[in-house]
């Protein structure tokens, strides 16, 4: 292509390494956001079950310290 005595070129190349490369990092990603999730999760549920064991607990006790004999 001449543009005022000048060649001017456009280089196309098929970059499949960095395109595959950029797939794996957003997999990486990805997969460590759903873990984070999912250990946050998991750490809600463990909390609030021993929340309400401990509660149940306090709870059993109360009701037994009522008991008359």
């Amino acid at each position: 292509m001449l543009n005022d005595n000048h060649q001017q070129y456009v280089i196309q190349t098929d970059s499949t390494k960095e395109d595959g490369l950029g797939k794996v990092f957003a997999f990486i990603f990805v997969a460590a956001m759903f873990l984070a999730f999912v250990q946050e999760v998991f750490e809600s549920v463990i909390a609030w079950y021993r929340e309400a064991v401990a509660w149940l607990n306090e709870t059993a006790t109360y009701l037994a310290d009522l008991w008359p004999f």
